[in-house]
């Protein structure tokens, strides 16, 4: 029950703040209440599979996996994998350039992963324009689709 409860402020924490360190986690946890040690933060991380993606100031902090990359099927993933050419961001907006023929397949995997960040999304032959609601939401969502196609 308390590794559950522990769980979940952690998520919250991270979506709340920039959490850049297990040691920040720790001294956060410790003002919600909950009596850690670093060991446990860094098992933590490691079971709520976090990650590092850029935060503000070129600074990397912790973000979790989104709820629909956890339901994508290992078929997904290797297409996903292996059509995306390249992703970028331009201001709010994140570019994933695919092999030819190959956007319409990325657009509906990106769809499935329903990131909070993305508003919308339009696919065309070999490219995706994925809408984000800020620049800095731009980043994260480029940063957790290159950790899934394995950049």
């Amino acid at each position: 029950m308390l590794r559950n409860a522990r769980h979940n402020k952690i998520l919250e924490l991270i979506e709340e703040k920039e959490i850049e360190t297990q040691e920040e986690l720790c001294k956060e946890l410790a003002e919600a209440n909950f009596a850690v040690t670093q060991a446990t933060v860094s098992r933590d991380v490691r079971e709520l599979r976090l990650f590092k993606v850029a935060g503000t100031k070129k600074r990397y902090r912790y973000a979790a996996i989104g709820k629909g990359e956890e339901e994508l099927s290992d078929k997904m993933r290797s297409l996903f994998q292996a059509c995306i050419e390249s992703i970028q961001t331009v201001g709010n907006i994140v570019v994933t350039k695919t092999l030819n023929g190959n956007g319409a397949n990325a657009g509906v995997i990106i769809d499935m992963l329903k990131y909070q960040e993305i508003v919308g999304s339009i696919a065309g032959d070999d490219t995706v324009f994925s809408l984000c609601k800020t620049a800095e939401d731009a980043e994260t969502v480029r940063g957790r689709l290159e950790r899934l196609a394995g950049n």
